[in-house]
């Protein structure tokens, strides 16, 4: 039961995650160039994103679940993505009934914006975590731990 819910709390944050960067990206056509819908763009491409990255999530459990992030590469996890985002463009055209060339259209697009997102995603994830000791004054690099045994130069462990 644990192990499902952590898959759902990832997969919310991996939603609201793509829904922060697509809402960005939206906000672009409005803001730069002028434009104005009767939706505003950032947010339908915000509820897109997360709609997106919850569907990415479940690809990439169903797909490579055993694996860690160390071990996924990163045209794969894009790949995943990609596909990811011409699942959501089928459903976005079922519902908006368009054409064949608005539905390539917005295939493409959804599927490199997916790609990017998740390629993305494994790129942040894999990203080190910079932690600080308890305590610090910010400048560590001087500081030693007095608790841990440390190796001489032969070799031979020696407790300081």
């Amino acid at each position: 039961m644990r192990k499902w819910l952590r898959r759902i709390r990832g997969a919310l944050g991996m939603g609201f995650t793509w829904a922060a960067a697509w809402f960005a990206v939206g906000s672009v056509p409005r803001w730069v160039f002028g434009v104005y819908t009767d939706l505003p763009l950032p947010l339908l491409s915000g509820a897109l994103g997360f709609i997106a990255g919850v569907t990415f999530s479940g690809l990439l459990v169903l797909t490579e679940g055993r694996r860690r992030l160390d071990q996924l590469s990163l045209p794969r996890v894009a790949g995943w993505g990609a596909i990811g985002g011409v699942l959501l463009s089928a459903l976005f055209v079922r519902g908006a009934s368009l054409g064949w060339g608005a539905v390539l259209a917005i295939s493409t697009t959804f599927a490199v914006a997916a790609a990017v997102s998740a390629a993305g995603s494994l790129a942040l994830a894999r990203r080190p975590v910079r932690r600080e000791l308890p305590n610090s004054r910010g400048d560590t690099a001087e500081a030693e731990r007095t608790d841990v045994a440390h190796p001489d130069v032969s070799g031979a462990r020696s407790d300081a």
